[in-house]
Parts: structure tokens; sequence; C-alpha cells
């Protein structure tokens, strides 16, 4: 549809989300009405309220109001009664990605995306650039840990955002510098092919009006490199070849690692565990000194990046098990976060509980997460799947991951929480990491962990 060029009062459907509420705080913040719904209370539906926001907990006709304008995300059901309303009222119906595409209207637009360490490598940036005294506006998919926010409305020319591949939104945008982290298949169940999926990587980058940044490492990134023509192109990672060239990795501990980049070398070290995350701070640095900005003081400034939330984030430590959450839910991310988690753990054992995301996605990739999981935790404990904006398939259960391990006594598929909870707690030893994976709602089951930890460990 056709963007209005008013949008007036705005109403969010599911506005408690990560990327809602950051792109409904930047209109709160540029003085517009903002109201919103969602199925939960959370911190970010306190944080909008206190920036004026009319937020009701629940979906009901009722919350559109005097709205002229409704914002929903991919994972909205068509029988919301509040998208209902609107559409029979014909208000225009907007996917967040074209209300933060009006909204970022004439700005130098640094477009991140990728299928894993999109978010990292966004608040990589925002960090880099505020670091060297810029001012961005940004949106991240998660709340940046130094910062204590996911966005913010900032007075220079250049606009940080977290693109999302995951149903094609990121073609939304008038991209000046894309980042591509990798090309690893996803979200086949939008595509619906890896030839499409890979297509709509090379429609982004090639849109981009002054260069791309894209993985030296990826097989899907180098497949897509080679179909970009006439594009400024900046390649990072380990390979030979790369522009931006990391190596000397060290990952005991927070990770260190030097850069080779125009004839000279640059170190650092970071504040986060994880060889991945060497590797997300290049395509970082790349994006920087791509801009113009000086490589040393770039690299300097990216390291000072704490993390974001929901990435390997310290929930609490009870008898010395400590207690962790990771947004991952791809096994090429739940490797990542799992063999970061390994550098640190020393002694200690990792014991991942693991949420699985979507029907479809657990069906294509349960031998490939009981794999992974098996290899990078010592114990698992699977749960249900979050089925988020799909209808559940016979058959399809956690039970599909925990049946395919090959050592069956290291996994266990626990269905209710609370004995999930109660059973990591047994199994868990002084110097354990239990991390909880999943981008869906696992994250809620951390309160009931470490109640089980202090009843079990005390």
């Amino acid at each position: 549809m056709t963007i209005p060029d008013e949008l007036g009062a705005l109403h969010f459907v599911g506005i408690g989300g990560s990327g809602m509420s950051g792109i409904a705080r930047l209109f709160l913040e540029a003085g517009y009405t903002v109201t919103g719904s969602d199925v939960r209370d959370s911190s970010n539906v306190q944080a909008l309220r206190d920036l004026g926001a009319t937020i009701t907990i629940g979906h009901d006709a009722a919350n559109v109001g005097d709205a002229d304008t409704l914002v929903v995300t991919g994972a909205l059901w068509l029988d919301n009664p509040e998208y209902v309303l609107a559409k029979e009222k014909g208000l225009p119906v907007l996917h967040r990605s074209q209300a933060l595409a009006w909204l970022i209207n004439h700005k130098r637009l640094i477009a991140v995306a990728g299928a894993h360490g999109k978010t990292t490598s966004t608040g990589m940036i925002i960090t880099g650039l505020l670091g060297i005294g810029e001012d961005p506006s940004f949106v991240n998919g998660g709340v940046i840990e130094s910062l204590g926010v996911s966005s913010a409305t900032g007075s220079g020319e250049l606009f940080v955002v977290e693109a999302d591949e995951s149903d094609g939104s990121f073609l939304l945008y008038d991209t000046s510098v894309a980042l591509i982290t990798n090309v690893d298949p996803d979200h086949l169940d939008h595509y619906g092919s890896l030839e499409a999926f890979e297509q709509a990587f090379v429609t982004f980058a090639q849109a981009s009006s002054e260069f791309v940044v894209v993985s030296s490492d990826d097989a899907g990134a180098v497949h897509v490199t080679s179909r970009l023509t006439d594009k400024r192109i900046i390649t990072f990672g380990e390979a030979a070849d790369a522009d931006v060239r990391v190596h000397s990795i060290v990952t005991d501990g927070p990770v260190s690692f030097s850069l080779a980049y125009g004839g000279s070398e640059y170190s650092a070290r970071l504040r986060i565990p994880g060889r991945h995350n060497a590797v997300n701070a290049a395509g970082a640095f790349a994006v920087l000194v791509g801009l113009g900005f000086d490589p040393a003081a770039s690299l300097e400034a990216i390291a000072t990046f704490g993390g974001t939330e929901r990435r390997f984030e310290l929930h609490g430590t009870v008898g010395g098990v400590s207690v962790y959450d990771d947004y991952a839910h791809h096994p090429t991310e739940v490797a990542a976060a799992l063999s970061a988690a390994r550098t640190v753990v020393g002694d200690g054992r990792i014991i991942a509980v693991h949420q699985p995301h979507l029907y479809s996605r657990t069906r294509l990739f349960a031998r490939e997460f009981a794999e992974t999981l098996e290899k990078y935790a010592d114990e698992t404990v699977v749960l249900d799947v979050y089925g988020a904006r799909e209808d559940p398939e016979p058959g399809v259960t956690g039970a599909l991951v925990s049946e395919r391990f090959e050592h069956p006594e290291h996994v266990a598929f626990i269905a209710d929480w609370q004995d999930a909870a109660d059973h990591t707690a047994e199994i868990a030893r002084d110097g354990d990491f239990v991390i909880t994976l999943g981008c869906g709602d696992v994250y809620r089951i951390v309160p009931q962990l470490l109640d089980s930890l202090r009843r079990v460990r005390g």
C-alpha cells in the first residue's frame, strides 16, 4: 500500500515487542500521539507509558479508539479484533517497517541484515558512532546495555536500523549503507526456497546507494556478493582475501583479536565473549571506516560495546549456578551462543534450556538443533514449541528435537515449565551455566529456574 503523507495518531498492535517498542518510542519523541496493546505487561510497555503512551493489556477493538493509523508486525493474526476494526474503518495499516521507513525520511540509512548477528552488529555500530562523537538516530532489535534503550532520536544525519529479513520487509527501506552479516538459510516458511531467500539479499544490497559491507566467510553471503554489479563492496571476516580481515582471535574470556585493513593492523579486546563477536566487530568496523571515520578511533569505540538484552544476558547466580538468557533460535545462533559460553564457563558445564520457535522451523531443523545442542551443551532440556504466528502442526513438538540426540541420557523433553525448572535445578552442579535459548517467551522461565535452584541448592 502507499504510505500516507500524514500518519496522525498511531495505534501499535503488539507494542511491547523489541522492534515495535523501539519504533513507538521514536514516534513519541517526535511528538506523535501513540496508543498500543499487547498480551502482557513488560518493562518495554512501562517505559512507553512513562513517555506518554496509552497502552492496554489484551487485544480488543475498543483499543483502536481515535487512532488514524494502525501499526502491526508480521506476527499479527488476521482475526485480531483491532486489525479487523481498522480494516472496516478504512484506516491505513502499516507494517512496522513501513512506519519506520516513513520516520527515517531523508536520513542516511545504515541497515543491518542477516540471519544471525543483526542485533549485536547494529549495537556495535551505534556504540561506535556515539564513541567517536556522532549522534545517530537508531532502532535496534534489543536494548543496548550501555544506553538502556533500543532506540533514540539523534541530531545527526545517520540513522541505524536492524533490518528484518524474516518477511522481506527489509526491502522497504531507502538504504545508503547495507551490512550483511550472513545469509544462512532461515525463514523458508516465508520465502519458499533458498534461491528466493538469497535473491532478497541481492535485492537489498543492490539497492544500497553508497556501499555494501558483507561477510567474506559465510557461503550464502559470498554467493550474494558474486551477484552484485557496480557496487562499492567492503568484505569482512577471517578469509584471507577479506578487505577487513580479523585474525589472532583469543577466546579465553572477553574475546580479543586483530584486524588487518588498508595495510595497517589494529587490535581490540571486547567486553563480551565469543569468537563470533570478533567477526561482528569487524563488520561494524567496516561500516565506520567505509563512512570515512578513523580506523583506530572507530575500533576503540566499538570495543566499548557491552552487549544487549537477551544476548548471553546474566540473570542471577544461585548456589554456584549461573542462569543466562539468549535469543538464539537457529542452529547457527545456538552454536555461537554456547561456544561463547564455553570460553568463560571454566570447569563448569553448560545446561541448555531450548524452546523451539515456530512449528515449521522445528520440523525443518529438528536434526540440526539436536546435533548442535548435543555438540555444544553438556545437558539439554527441550521445552515445547513456541508457535508465534503459526498454527500447530500435528506431531510437531519439542520431542522432534530430543528424539534426535545420539545420547538420549543427556537430553529431556519436558513440556511443563515448572517440571523443566525443577529438573534443571536437580542436575545442576557448582560452576555450571544454565542458558535459556529461543526468541519466543522462554525468558519467562528464568524466575522459575532461579526459584528451583534456591530450593535445591539454597
